[in-house]
């Protein structure tokens, strides 16, 4: 195991995220099983996409270990690739706070806009799914935090592989949303772009300002 000072707020960060991830678990096994197996399997976007509320318990305790395990990876990924630093709590606390605050805030633009032109309908099926996957993504990252905290694996090759892993998840659930949504996207290809530059592209823009203005 490697042995770092500031090891023991990075295992109350992934034990939080963990217990999350069983805390949905726990308010719906059933949902919890079929959303493990959605990379592939479109039951549980079809099941349950009728069943979705404004705020989520089920989501919502997924998105915490989301914001924590993305915030935890991008720290390591930073510390890998651009610049060796110390852990410090409290510009890791802003990291976590920037990561959580940019995600929400996306989502609820996303259904401003669905209400503005009169397709909350549409944007919230496509949010769902949206969602569905970048939860998984969470889980995901969850398990390459383990590695990179409690195993001598090379943090590059650990980093790299959630990395593309986490890319393919999304390019998954894209593909899916432009499949069920095509007939729209067609005729309005050029608003389509448009969105995916704004809303889709901008926030990690953003994102990445904000991780290079604290240092983190």
């Amino acid at each position: 195991m490697r042995n770092y000072i500031t090891h023991e707020w990075f295992t109350i960060f992934t034990i939080v995220g963990l217990f999350s991830v069983v805390i949905a678990k726990y308010l719906n096994t059933l949902r919890f099983k079929d959303f493990l197996y959605v990379i592939g399997n479109s039951k549980y976007l079809k099941l349950y996409v009728k069943d979705q509320k404004f705020i989520d318990q089920f989501d919502s305790f997924l998105f915490i270990n989301l914001s924590l395990s993305l915030s935890t990876f991008l720290f390591f990924a930073y510390k890998t690739f651009v610049n060796t630093i110390d852990f410090e709590l409290i510009s890791f606390l802003k990291l976590l706070f920037a990561v959580s605050t940019i995600l929400i805030i996306k989502t609820l633009l996303e259904r401003l806009i669905g209400s503005l032109f009169e397709m909350d309908s549409l944007i919230d099926d496509y949010l769902f799914q949206k969602t569905t996957f970048k939860n998984f993504s969470g889980i995901i990252f969850l398990i390459a935090n383990l590695f990179l905290l409690y195993t001598d694996v090379s943090m590059d090759i650990v980093i790299i592989s959630a990395v593309v892993i986490v890319c393919l998840i999304n390019a998954i659930g894209f593909l899916t949303s432009f499949k069920t949504h095509q007939k729209l996207i067609n005729p309005n290809f050029f608003y389509f772009l448009l969105y995916l530059c704004a809303l889709e592209i901008g926030p990690y823009v953003l994102l990445f300002k904000v991780i290079r203005e604290y240092n983190v």
